[in-house]
């Protein structure tokens, strides 16, 4: 006989697109076993297990886009109108919409703005209110109504089949197999979650069934769009509406976060729900695949290593992304025998469109080897283990050469074969290692300037180098040598850095997004107000409460290369005030970085 059956189910997550997973354990005297792999046939002697997601028809309702648990009552016209994502319309109380009036206006003011530039006139629903309950009721205000008075004007309005439930429960069966993904269907309702012992012979159910309830399944939160910003100052690109021209090209830089260290200690503030990886995995791929970027690079790319990880690059990245024409190449962190954190495996995966590029050569930079060869060659014998202990971090580099095909070539060099080498890598994020941070750099940019030395080759560097502006690192990138007098060079207890005429290179590498600052015109006095004025670099690419700046980059040698779009930058304001990364909405503590490329038609010296 069976004593006991549990059902851990991880109904926390009640959002679309999340992956609801079962976790089920049989209990018998002599027996147990976790039922993990197979739950459809998962036999133990005699029986099996059977599972059902039921959905339950007559309680669906709308949920507020603010906040997600309560029910909308509201909703705004002016949303519906301007084509903006119906999900967003909706708000739980007048007091609701009057507190996010500010933020929401962004997205009228965008819309607007879009319908401007396509030559329509800006319609007068704009500049005001328009609001209405799920019932026939219809008001409208200015846009000067105070707060209060905004409040008293609305009376909530709910139809009888939402607050009154029926008599007798419907519910329809959805699914059963060991996951189950709510689709938009599924909005408004709740589900259920069945779970019995079936006996194998006469096929009959043992004892009750064990069932759970989820909370209402609400919509996953749209992050607001970014626009692709043309440098020329010729108006704002939709990633749908961009056609690439022949030798343009876009790249994407993103770390997205590994799962790892998504702990709800470090990010209290977010909701565990949205930190959870089934959530955060489809909002990120939703994100990535809506930039539409020829190529991409990630950080933080959680990999196998210990058998309570999951591979997200093999069991999901690369599955999703090659659905969408993607091929990827991936780098681990190497082993980290020295520090032990087994538990915090990730790497560097670098996709291409297998339409626009072909792979012609991948290099492979793991820090460690380079720290092993160092202390073997300059590090006196007494100091190597400790400069082992500093130096091993396990960081890596992932370099890949690819080819530009016909159709993506330059048009002034037609049958030339043209070739792009992208770096993406992701440098030691411990504050007090400056001296690793700016070795594994100077590294880095020394086997790329191999590369350069024997192939004509344009260069993109991407990825996190943990380096605010203005840092050695990051002044070794952009200005080709560190200013012996930088404070950072302080910190050198190995002497790695010495003698400081080394820390220089030969590569004409310029930020991508430091192009802002270069152009002047009407309408981008916002995107240059989110540079730092010193470095011309993003105010911040990384947002936690605990630390914003920016730590990410695009590098391309400008002898070869010419920006030709950014996608545009998040202010402090778009995140909601007080809210850090991640939050529903954004699910990385870093933003995501585009720069749209043109290969030059006259190479020259930078």
């Amino acid at each position: 006989m069976l004593s006991v059956l549990r059902v851990y189910l991880h109904f926390d997550i009640p959002i679309v697109g999340c992956e609801l997973t079962p976790y089920v354990l049989l209990r018998r005297p002599d027996k147990t076993i976790t039922t993990d792999d197979d739950l459809e046939i998962a036999l133990l002697d005699d029986y099996f297990l059977c599972y059902k997601y039921r959905v339950q028809s007559d309680k669906k309702v709308v949920v507020c886009n603010v906040h997600p648990s309560e029910h909308a009552t509201l909703q705004c016209l002016g949303c519906l109108k301007a084509k903006i994502p119906v999900a967003k319309s909706y708000h739980c109380t007048p007091k609701c919409f009057s507190d996010a009036w500010q933020h929401h206006r962004v997205l009228h003011d965008r819309a607007a703005s879009a319908i401007n530039e396509n030559g329509n006139e800006e319609e007068e629903l704009f500049g005001r209110f328009n609001n209405f309950g799920f019932g026939s009721i219809k008001t409208s205000l200015s846009a000067s109504t105070s707060s209060s008075s905004l409040i008293n004007s609305f009376a909530p309005v709910y139809p009888e089949a939402i607050t009154q439930r029926s008599g007798v429960e419907t519910w329809f069966e959805v699914g059963r197999s060991k996951t189950y993904t709510p689709t938009i269907d599924d909005i408004g309702h709740v589900l259920k979650f069945e779970c019995v012992v079936i006996d194998a012979e006469t096929k009959l159910s043992i004892g009750h069934a064990s069932t759970l309830l989820t909370s209402r399944v609400i919509p996953a939160p749209l992050p607001s769009p970014r626009r692709l910003i043309p440098v020329d100052g010729m108006g704002h690109l939709d990633a749908d509406d961009r056609i690439k021209s022949s030798g343009t090209f876009t790249v994407l830089s993103y770390n997205i976060l590994s799962d790892a260290y998504a702990s709800n200690d470090l990010y209290n503030y977010c909701p565990s729900w949205a930190l959870s990886w089934p959530y955060r995995r489809q909002n990120l791929l939703q994100e990535i695949l809506g930039y539409r970027a020829d190529i991409i690079c990630l950080q933080e790319m959680q990999s196998v290593f210990h058998q309570v990880q999951s591979d997200h690059y093999e069991d999901f990245f690369s599955p999703e992304l090659d659905k969408h024409g993607y091929y990827g190449l991936y780098k681990r962190k190497t082993n980290e025998v020295y520090s032990g954190k087994i538990n915090t495996i990730d790497g560097c995966a670098t996709f291409f469109r297998r339409d626009r590029f072909s792979h012609v050569k991948k290099y492979e930079v793991e820090f460690n080897k380079a720290a092993q060869s160092l202390t073997d060659t300059v590090i006196p014998t007494t100091q190597k283990k400790t400069a082992l202990n500093r130096l091993v971090k396990d960081n890596v580099a992932l370099i890949v050469v690819l080819e530009a095909k016909v159709h993506n070539q330059p048009v002034d060099n037609p049958g030339k074969r043209q070739l792009l080498c992208v770096a993406n890598t992701h440098v030691n994020v411990h504050q007090d290692l400056k001296d690793v941070k700016l070795w594994q750099v100077h590294t880095l940019l020394k086997g790329l300037e191999k590369i350069a030395a024997s192939a004509d080759i344009p260069m993109l560097v991407c990825g996190d180098f943990n380096s605010v502006p203005g840092s050695a690192p990051h002044a070794l990138l952009a200005m080709g040598k560190v200013d012996p007098l930088h404070p950072d060079l302080a910190v050198d207890p190995l002497n790695i850095l010495r003698p400081h005429s080394k820390l220089v290179h030969q590569l004409p590498l310029v930020s991508a997004y430091s192009s802002f600052a270069r152009t002047a015109g009407l309408g981008f006095e916002q995107h240059t107000q989110r540079l730092d004025n010193t470095t011309n670099e993003p105010l911040f690419t990384n947002a936690t409460r605990d630390f914003i700046g920016s730590l990410d980059y695009i590098f391309y040698t400008a002898d070869s290369l010419n920006v030709e779009s950014l996608l545009e930058l998040l202010d402090e304001e778009s995140l909601r005030k007080g809210i850090a990364l991640p939050s529903p909405e954004w699910s990385s503590d870093h933003i995501a970085l585009l720069a749209e490329f043109h290969f030059c038609k006259n190479r020259s010296k930078h």
